[in-house]
């Protein structure tokens, strides 16, 4: 959590250390790189994810530094030569950061984290700048899947106790919140950073006394505003909804206002429906129904086209964990290194082409229709290379380049924005809040064709000629041998 100024510099794998004593042995330790983090599909089929995690990363890049025990641990490895370990005990990062800030919808293959400076130091944070997106991009995309289901219905995040480990919990909270979730049960995160805390009872509140009424009474009597009653401890329909129906007319009389109830098992569009009716008929017709219970995207769908009379949704390990496809596949890979201060792209081959990456220091734009406000296209340009939005221009889609399109009357964006100028952070993180506004104000520009559960449209990623060029002048440099 950034207020604790944890030192994670050690949250590494091996491999960045072994090589950065590597480069400083072969004299490459201040050779200018440049990398890009990007991702290559987006999860559950998908047709945008959300970046997220960018306050995290930049909390880490501030703290980064090798304590005695970091290098006396390294020296006992045996590997690791003793100017490598001065190198790391006077570290200093002096690289350049660039990045697309959290809360905008983005897309496969395009650079979303870009870092120049020395090899060394590029290379290292490697681990924490994918641990950091990766996580958060994940659950924000999970979360607003959920949210998008429940259809302006709030959301709340419930999966705490079955994150993986408390930052899991903590930060994918916060990842939530952004997306679009009215709240979260983690305290925490509210306290830290203004996502707000929300919750009703357990099981074992009710359990606790010697019947279900008194149990509701007693939670009425210490929170007479805002009571939502847990209904499915014993029996939903014969004792909770009837139990609860009592202490909100005891609550009517005493001018107090009841919020709602809980349903957390059982058949939930029947309960729902039949709860909803018993309420009514009562007069507790403003009384809401909170619905939880191994909830996502699908199960809330099918909840509401079934007719299910439901106000609001706890969603707890379906999204905290994204269960059903647990893993956002960023990768960081190197575009370029500089000689003489000349900027030579750099490219990985693979026998699977979706390995291949795109070279060259880049610049991301976000193409937007001035008719309508949405967003046509993403293009990768050469950095340096300007999108002219004042006359047309051709997009086309890089795997069938046949396909082309000539675009007039729009708008061209940059989505990297500067974060670290020779290490120094020139970025100011907004509130979680401001955040999340902007991810709602960003994703009304995307198509509803794209944000289709299943067979979303495909949102093109193009080159600009230039890049396209130099991309394919190295692919068949490379693969002539």
């Amino acid at each position: 959590m950034s207020k604790n100024n944890r030192n994670l510099t050690m949250l590494t794998d091996f491999y960045e250390l072994t090589m950065a004593n590597g480069y400083l042995e072969n004299g490459m330790g201040d050779m200018i790189s440049y990398f890009d983090m990007f991702f290559r599909a987006v999860p559950d089929d998908g047709g945008f994810a959300i970046m997220c995690g960018l306050e995290q990363l930049i909390d880490y890049i501030k703290n980064l530094r090798f304590d005695e025990d970091d290098i006396e641990y390294l020296r006992g490895k045996g590997i690791f030569s003793e100017a490598f370990l001065e190198y790391l005990r006077n570290f200093k990062f002096t690289c350049d950061v660039w990045a697309v800030p959290e809360g905008t919808p983005i897309f496969p293959n395009e650079p979303v984290v870009t870092v120049r400076g020395p090899a060394i130091q590029a290379q290292f944070i490697e681990t924490m700048v994918l641990i950091c997106i990766n996580h958060q991009s994940l659950i924000a995309t999970k979360a607003n899947r959920i949210v998008r289901a429940a259809e302006g219905r709030p959301v709340m995040e419930f999966g705490s106790r079955r994150a993986q480990g408390f930052d899991g919990a903590v930060y994918g909270a916060r990842a939530a919140y952004i997306a679009g979730c009215s709240g979260t049960a983690c305290t925490i995160t509210d306290k830290e950073m203004g996502a707000p805390a929300l919750g009703t009872m357990a099981h074992s509140w009710i359990q606790m006394f010697d019947s279900e009424l008194e149990a509701f009474r007693a939670y009425a009597k210490c929170y007479p505003n805002g009571t939502t009653l847990l209904v499915d401890t014993y029996n939903v329909l014969k004792s909770g909804v009837p139990n609860a129906i009592t202490v909100f007319k005891e609550m009517r009389a005493r001018g107090e206002k009841p919020a709602g109830i809980r349903i957390d098992s059982g058949d939930i569009t029947y309960l729902s429906k039949r709860a909803r009716q018993m309420l009514d008929d009562e007069g507790f017709t403003d009384v809401k129904i909170v619905a939880s219970n191994s909830l996502d995207e699908y199960i809330i769908r099918d909840l509401l086209v079934q007719g299910a009379k439901i106000d609001s949704f706890g969603v707890g390990e379906r999204m905290i964990t994204s269960k059903s496809e647990p893993v956002f596949g960023g990768v960081y890979k190197l575009a370029a290194v500089e000689k003489d201060g000349e900027i030579i792209p750099k490219i990985k081959l693979s026998e699977n082409v979706v390995k291949i990456t795109n070279p060259d220091f880049k610049e991301v734009w976000r193409l937007f229709d001035n008719a309508t406000g949405k967003a046509i296209a993403d293009v990768l340009t050469c950095r340096g290379e300007v999108i002219d939005d004042s006359r047309p221009y051709e997009i086309f889609d890089p795997e069938h380049t046949y396909k082309r399109k000539l675009l007039e009357n729009f708008s061209a964006v940059k989505l990297l924005e500067p974060i670290f100028e020779g290490g120094k952070c020139v970025y100011e993180c907004p509130s979680v809040k401001d955040i999340r506004a902007y991810c709602a104000a960003q994703l009304d520009t995307i198509w509803d064709e794209v944000k289709r559960f299943e067979y979303p449209h495909k949102y093109y990623v193009d080159l600009s000629e230039k890049l396209w060029n130099k991309k394919n002048a190295l692919l068949h440099s490379r693969y002539n041998g």
